[in-house]
């Protein structure tokens, strides 16, 4: 049987005050993650050739599956920056879109996703185009077909709105309250479209919206946990694992279960994933550094 799809940027994660890059973005922490866990997947991505070896050596590291083929480009990798907070809390900006500016599937890819079971992106602008793309051409797996819309930070309810139209599945890492209006302008598109959109509040809760016919509304709160890193990461890492349960049992309180523990686990890290994640040697640099900045 042919594997999910999880397709989007991978990116070099730039920690400028300290001077290192690290190979990073929410699908490359997803496909971490789900390694991790088991769960079969496909990773459908592009970077530049010219940080090759930064990617490569990840991702066989790892065994994260993907097509070697269609992995390098001429153009530069997607970048980010990094900053600490006095909190201790990264800041990220200067998103740079790189190769996904004008990303595209191979004919080849366009067959894998043709033919898989389910398909996951993370929606920044080149996967969003992209994702609307396959969906207007009928290649996205009819029903299964899950996005994460970050914190919102691209999307007014109008746009969502228009991108539920070949999403199947939503999730929101809401930065605010659960009581923002801003919320309920979602919970209307999520009904107005038929589908089900999971709202992340970090340790206030999850709550479930099922759009569809005869769905149900569902609070879940969570226990807050002590955050001995940082909470970057956390967002994936929930959902990594809340999909995982619910391709196997389609099962809404045993996903949010299973994506609140895994979340509640990310924040025991300075970065999106553990730094043995990158190599023992990486790591003990790591510890070394984030000692001398005073986030050990």
């Amino acid at each position: 049987m042919n594997p999910p799809v999880l397709l989007g940027t991978i990116s070099l994660d730039k920690y400028v005050d300290f001077g290192f890059d690290l190979p990073g973005g929410g699908v490359l922490n997803m496909a971490w993650h789900w390694r991790q866990l088991g769960q079969p997947y496909e990773l459908v991505t592009r970077v530049g050739a010219s940080d090759a070896e930064v990617f490569g050596w990840f991702l066989a590291r790892h065994g994260i599956p993907h097509d070697p083929a269609a992995l390098l480009s001429d153009e530069a990798s997607s970048s980010i920056d990094i900053r600490f907070g006095e909190d201790r809390q990264p800041r990220m900006s200067n998103f740079v879109p790189g190769v996904w500016d004008d990303f595209r599937c191979t004919a080849e890819q366009e067959r894998l996703v043709a033919a898989a079971p389910a398909y996951h992106t993370v929606l920044v602008e080149g996967a969003i185009a992209e994702t609307m793309r396959l969906g207007e051409a009928g290649l996205l797996p009819r029903g299964a077909v899950s996005a994460d819309f970050l914190g919102f930070v691209h999307y007014t309810p109008e746009r969502m709105a228009d991108t539920l139209r070949v999403v199947d599945l939503g999730f929101v890492g809401w930065p605010g309250a659960p009581t923002d209006a801003g919320v309920e302008a979602i919970v209307g598109v999520a009904r107005e479209m038929g589908r089900m959109v999971v709202l992340t509040f970090g340790a206030q809760g999850v709550r479930v919206v099922d759009g569809r016919p005869g769905g149900a509304d569902t609070w879940f709160p969570t226990v807050a946990v002590p955050v001995a890193g940082t909470t970057v990461g956390c967002g994936d890492a929930f959902i990594a694992a809340f999909l995982a349960s619910w391709w196997a049992e389609a099962d809404v309180a045993a996903a949010v279960a299973a994506g609140a523990a895994r979340g509640a686990m990310a924040t025991r890290w300075n970065r999106p994933i553990p730094d043995e994640a990158y190599g023992e040697e990486l790591a003990a640099f790591l510890a070394v550094t984030d000692a001398a900045a005073g986030h050990a």
